[in-house]
């Protein structure tokens, strides 16, 4: 799926006049992606209109608005799409008594080596093991709150979107061992995902202003912007016609500003992203050169 992009948020003001529409659509959008594994897991499988409905909510409940707050949030949840030929869900082990929370908790430790979807039967079953988020793995306790990925083949596939076929999430770990099919409607809902993104359940305004670039710094004739405020899609251009003349006629000083600009622009990108990457736009008959910087390739 597409990860989500800063346009398709609505802006507080908007959001405060179709929030009631829009969670009276999400609840029983999201009832229908959520299945339980015994009395203690739940999973809710994560899509395109899950995660918006999480970043505009917490857009809400923080008063979040400026465009690098709101980017910050959808680099997050963007975090959690589901890739080509993936589905992503949050596993939440749910126990009510506060007495119990930490022993349960640890009586599950290890149960990122058991959790899988099982497809098919007999010999032609297939196992498919959840790769839970790394950043989240620790020796000696478990959080209540796991996100997780199953990595599907051609194979796979072909078993998923046959309704003949069985279709089950299993827990085997030695402490809890459960197992529960897919509901039919939730795997109806996988498989339309699997093929094309979904519908939205949220119409920002066509008249919402998009957010405009801003003026990062300057550095001599260069200046560095942030693409639509996001703090991790910088472009760095000449900041006249003159400065343009000055790159194609091959004038030495441009070059160390153009290195200290890129420099900067990068720091910026990697201290929000992990790393940068960089892409130059070459100049052609009367263009301005221009240079990105963006976030880097993290798989």
């Amino acid at each position: 799926m597409r990860p989500l992009r800063i346009e398709e948020i609505a802006d507080l003001a908007s959001y405060a006049r179709l929030r009631d529409d829009y969670r009276r659509a999400v609840i029983p959008y999201k009832r229908a992606r959520r299945m339980a594994v015994g009395e203690l897991v739940t999973l809710l499988f994560e899509d395109r209109e899950t995660l918006r409905f999480q970043v505009q909510e917490m857009l809400w409940v923080e008063r979040l608005s400026e465009p690098e707050q709101v980017q910050h949030e959808l680099d997050v949840y963007n975090e959690l799409m589901p890739g080509e030929r993936e589905l992503s869900a949050t596993l939440f082990v749910e126990i009510e008594d506060p007495a119990r929370i930490r022993p349960e908790l640890d009586r599950l430790i290890g149960i990122d080596e058991h959790v899988a979807l099982r497809l098919g039967a007999g010999a032609g079953l297939r196992r498919v093991a959840a790769r839970f988020d790394s950043k989240q793995r620790e020796e000696d306790r478990i959080s209540a709150v796991q996100y997780i990925r199953f990595s599907l083949d051609d194979p796979d596939l072909r078993l998923l979107v046959d309704p003949r076929e069985p279709a089950v999430i299993a827990i085997d770990h030695p402490r809890y061992a459960r197992e529960a099919p897919l509901p039919s409607e939730l795997r109806s809902a996988l498989c339309a995902g699997l093929a094309a993104d979904p519908e939205p359940l949220l119409a920002v305004p066509a008249g919402a202003a998009a957010p405009a670039d801003s003026l990062l710094f300057e550095v001599g004739a260069l200046r560095v912007l942030a693409r639509r405020g996001s703090p991790t899609d910088l472009h760095v251009v000449p900041r006249d016609a003159g400065t343009a003349r000055r790159w194609l006629a091959g004038d030495t000083s441009f070059g160390a500003e153009l290195e200290e600009a890129l420099r900067r622009a990068a720091r910026h990108v990697t201290e929000r992203a992990g790393s940068a990457r960089i892409e130059a736009r070459v100049a052609g008959d009367g263009d301005a050169p221009a240079w990105r910087v963006t976030a880097g390739d993290r798989r």
